[in-house]
């Protein structure tokens, strides 16, 4: 077994989706933001593990066997005797949710419980999702990432905000931006976490936590850019016919890593335009699909060199 070179850490959840207007009728689909990373990772073809917990249930089965199908290393997936995380989608347009998952199965993730020697492969780690905003979860996580951090291992961090992220998050935003060597980050996120209109500001307070990351700023039709200290790049969107967006970003960060990790000395402005075609790629199939590194690449062509 190839010991794993990428590992994401958080939660892995069902999606619960209206079918109907009635409420009577729901589809069922595996996700979670951070247990998405770890799979477009392995496609790619780079060892990777989700390390959290999920339950022993129909919904936990459902998610054991998807992170297998992807050959996430197994080890690294705890399997408890707690109830599911559900996200609940009520309304599609405009999207509506909220979780339901009170002492459930992702909360109770142990990283002492994690293969011995794990960090003597592992080069990235990557953390966000709402498992930074459930404790005591969210506390083990900082605390790991503190531990890889210590161990030399590079660390990204997607804060994907959601509602339960409120000023109570601040303090955990603040924590792992300063730890990360990689942030991605969006509008709505930016909004979302400072609770302000006003995007330019929110942006340059974030990059003030922690002045020496990169920071991957994705703007969904109008591109993404990146910003390295004093530098920044800019990168357009890539027409694509869309499916849906689900797992866009998930897939972006992922192929921000794998250039990073695969190809260290390409430019940043190729680090850049790779992410963009991670996050379109994700987008030609329905859900969270992760996309296959020749769709990347051919769209990394089709945007031309800069």
């Amino acid at each position: 077994m190839n010991e794993p070179v990428f590992i994401a850490a958080g939660e892995a959840l069902t999606d619960l989706i209206v079918a109907d207007t009635a409420h009577t009728q729901w589809t069922a689909r595996t996700g979670g933001s951070t247990w998405n990373v770890a799979r477009a990772m392995a496609k790619l073809g780079v060892p990777s593990a989700f390390a959290g917990a999920i339950s022993r249930d129909v919904f936990g089965d459902a998610l054991w066997e998807a992170s297998m199908a992807s050959q996430l290393d197994a080890r690294f997936v705890q399997r408890l005797d707690k109830s599911p995380l559900l996200a609940i989608v009520h309304r599609l347009s405009p999207p509506s949710y909220f979780f339901v998952g009170d002492d459930s199965a992702d909360l109770h993730f142990d990283p002492r419980a994690l293969p011995e020697q794990w960090r003597t492969h592992c080069r990235w780690m990557h953390f966000g999702g709402i498992s930074l905003a459930r404790r005591p979860l969210a506390d083990r996580l900082v605390e790991l990432a503190r531990e890889a951090k210590r161990a030399g291992i590079r660390i990204s961090y997607d804060p994907n905000w959601r509602l339960l992220m409120d000023e109570r998050y601040d303090a955990t935003l603040r924590a792992m931006t300063e730890l990360a060597d990689v942030v991605k980050v969006s509008d709505e996120d930016l909004a979302g976490l400072f609770r302000t209109s006003d995007l330019e500001r929110a942006f340059a307070t974030l990059r003030g936590f922690n002045p020496a990351a990169q920071y991957l700023y994705t703007r969904g039709e109008l591109g993404a850019s990146l910003h390295v200290g004093a530098g920044s790049w800019n990168a357009p969107a890539v027409a694509v016919t869309v499916a849906d967006t689900v797992g866009a970003g998930d897939a972006s960060i992922a192929a921000f890593a794998y250039s990073q990790l695969a190809v260290p000395e390409r430019s940043p402005a190729g680090h850049l335009r790779f992410a963009v075609a991670g996050g379109a790629a994700a987008c030609i199939g329905a859900g969270a699909s992760p996309p296959a590194l020749a769709d990347i690449e051919r769209l990394v062509l089709e945007m031309g060199n800069g």
